[in-house]
This record gives structure tokens, sequence and C-alpha cells, in this order.
């Protein structure tokens, strides 16, 4: 028998998703840099220091990450879920009451002025594995069953039962935008697992019908206050307030946002240069990061950024297709939407177009849960891709066995 080749370890990594990835976190660096330089120079070195440590940390569980197969992955996502679920009742009892009073938010744990980290972001990718989990289970218990809206409803129950507690904590942490986040994963797995158009174009309707409710309130001259003695918080007013006429405000709360586009604007086609920052934006170092590479580097060096995220997404795309295992398709589905949704909220805040939620930029934005979140992210990608490599190499190698066997028998 011959014997099978061996092949460098390198030859399976997906270098087309690190490349992406990893230009993202040097304009990242950069942007962080040049915004901290600016508006707070004498923590430019811890900044940097806690974002590389926070590079370094990811690529390192991502390295680890991407030698799971797929059996390994399907055993630890419980425990993973559970254990994320556990870690996001933290910040209800350990956070810092200034962070609190100036996001309106208990979603960070912190000790004292130091904010350790952030539970949801690692929930995003523990969160995305059950999901996928329960969805290849109900695949595999129900695939008898012909399809009809009572299985779909099923499904669907299955799915907000997994996301229930998840939206329970983050309600309690006062963190719609992150919980946002969620929903879009939940919305894209929903329609990957083939639920019926029928209650896809209804959700979406009644979504619709509810939003314009809700703006039709808002701007009535009556609906702050009405919503406001209705649970609504003075800072979501504010928020949607800001961005549904933010020059009516730019002196007070939509000071961020005119600062933000204005400063966008100022970029032109190539940008200021390195290390320019004219305009006062505040916290551009993490929620609007983009104003800084808008600014510094232009509409070329935005598009840039925005041309790097496709490339990255296309890819990823075509690794879940390559791939033929199903738990592999839905874990990429989801992680591809939480990366959509982050960059389409995100820039879109920036420049105007959606309200602030404080979602931050993949790979770009200063922060170490996210950061290594997103990289925890990319290590399952580069699982799949690794799995995949190492089928084709079976395949081929059983196809030298068989054509030397026959060899010899010819």
């Amino acid at each position: 028998m011959p014997r099978k080749r061996k092949r460098p370890l390198d030859s399976r990594i997906d270098y087309t998703v690190i490349l992406p990835v990893f230009l993202l976190i040097l304009i990242g660096m950069v942007a962080i840099y040049t915004a901290t330089s600016h508006d707070n120079p004498h923590s430019v070195l811890s900044v940097i220091i806690q974002q590389v440590i926070g590079i370094v940390v990811g690529c390192i569980i991502a390295f680890v990450v991407m030698f799971f197969d797929v059996e390994r992955l399907w055993k630890l996502t419980p425990y993973l879920y559970g254990a994320g679920l556990a870690l996001m009742v933290l910040p209800l009892f350990i956070y810092s009451p200034t962070l609190v009073a100036s996001t309106g938010a208990k979603n960070w744990v912190s000790v004292g002025s130091v904010s350790l980290f952030q539970p949801s972001e690692f929930m995003k990718i523990a969160y995305i594995l059950m999901l996928a989990r329960m969805g290849v289970w109900f695949k595999d218990e129900y695939k008898e069953e012909e399809p009809s809206l009572k299985k779909d409803g099923r499904l669907i129950l299955i799915y907000l039962a997994v996301t229930a507690p998840v939206l329970l904590l983050l309600v309690l942490q006062k963190d719609m935008g992150t919980a946002m986040v969620f929903l879009a994963i939940l919305a894209g797995l929903i329609v990957l697992s083939g639920v019926s158009w029928r209650i896809i174009l209804s959700a979406l309707l009644v979504a619709g019908l509810g939003f314009g409710l809700f703006l039709l309130i808002f701007t009535s001259d009556w609906g702050k206050e009405w919503l406001y003695h209705m649970g609504m918080e003075t800072y979501k007013i504010n928020r949607v307030a800001a961005w549904l006429d933010p020059f009516a405000y730019e002196s007070g709360i939509a000071y961020q946002q005119v600062q933000g586009l204005i400063s966008i604007g100022s970029g032109g086609l190539f940008g200021k240069g390195f290390n320019i920052a004219e305009l006062s934006v505040p916290v551009r170092e993490s929620d609007m990061i983009f104003t800084v590479i808008a600014e510094d580097f232009g509409f070329v060096g935005s598009i840039v950024v925005i041309l790097l995220y496709l490339i990255l997404i296309f890819r990823m795309i075509r690794i879940t297709i390559e791939s033929n295992n199903v738990f592999n398709t839905y874990i990429a589905t989801g992680f591809i939407m939480m990366i959509l949704f982050h960059v389409f909220e995100n820039i879109g805040a920036a420049i105007g177009v959606l309200p602030l939620t404080g979602i931050p930029l993949p790979f770009i934005s200063k922060g170490g849960s996210s950061l290594m979140s997103n990289l925890i992210g990319v290590g399952l990608v580069l699982s799949m891709s690794y799995q995949n490599s190492l089928a084709k190499e079976r395949r081929i190698d059983e196809g030298l066995s068989r054509s030397s066997w026959n060899k010899y028998w010819i």
C-alpha cells in the first residue's frame, strides 16, 4: 500500500480569511492611536497595550479553535452556552456606577474604575453555537415530518427558548443595542433553516408596521412624553431624536452625531493624512472609529475598509458552501450575520443613516472583548476551512490508493 503524503500545516490554513482580518486590525490600531493621541494623550500607551493584548489572546484562542472538529464543538456547545449566561449575570452586580451613569447600561464587568470585560460579546459566539446545535438537532429529529407551518412554528419556539434568557439579561443590563445583534443572528438562522416565507414575510410586515407606528407616535407633539411615561428611558428618547434631526440638537444631545458627520465630510476624497483629528468627536476610539478613518483617509480609505469586510464575508460564504456539514453551515451563517450587522449598524450610525447604539466596528474599534469574540469567530471559520482541506486530502489519498492498487491487478 502506498504511504499517504504528509502535507505541511500551513497548506491547510486559509490565508484569504486571515489577510483581510489582519489588515482591518492594522487599520484599527492606526485609527485608535490617532483618536487616543488627540483625545487622551496620556493614556495612548495603555490603550495600545490593551488592544495588543486583546489581539494576542484572541489570535491564540482562534488558533486553538481552528483545530476543533465538529464533534468536539457539538459536545462543548451546551457548556459554553451555560457559561455565557452565567457570565452575563455578573455585570448586574459587578459594575462601575460612573460607567453606568455615562452609558445607561450595566453591560461591563468592572472593578472600581477598571472595566474588565463585556460578557455579552463572548455570549454572541456561544449563542451562535447553541442555535446551530438546536437547528441541526431539530432537522434530524423531524426529518421524516413533512414541511408545515406547525413544524416551522415548533422550530421558532425552540430558537426563542434559546434566545429568551439572553434577551432577558440584556434587558436587565439595559443594552438594547447588543440585543439587536442577537436578533439579527436569530433572523439569519431562521431564514437558513428553511422556515416558510409566509411566516418570515408576516414577521417583516408586523415589524415594519410596528416601526412605522413608533415613528408616528415619536414625531407627534405628545409622543415623546407619552413614550417616557410608558417606560422608555430618557437617553433612548434622546438617541432617537438626535438620529431623526441631528442638526436641531447639534449643541446638545446630537453633538456626537453632528461632529461625526462633519468629521467624515471634512476628509474629502483622500483624507487629511495620518494622525490628524481636527474635530472633537466623543468616543471616536470605539463607537465612532469610522469618523477617524474617513477624516484621515477620506472616501477612498473608507471604501477600502468596506471592501475588506466584503472580501472577508465573501470568503466566509465560500467556505460555508464548500463545507458539507450542516452544523458548520449554521455556525458560519450566524457569524456572518453578526459581522454584517455590526458593520452595517456602526457605519450606518456614523453617517447618520441609523441611530447610535454603541455597537463596535469589528476588528477596528477599541475593546478587547469585542476583538477577542470576533477573532474566536474567525477561528471557527478557519476550523471549517481546515476540515474542508483535510476532507480534500483524504479524497485525493483515497483516489491515489485506488489507482495504485488497480495498477497491480491490470
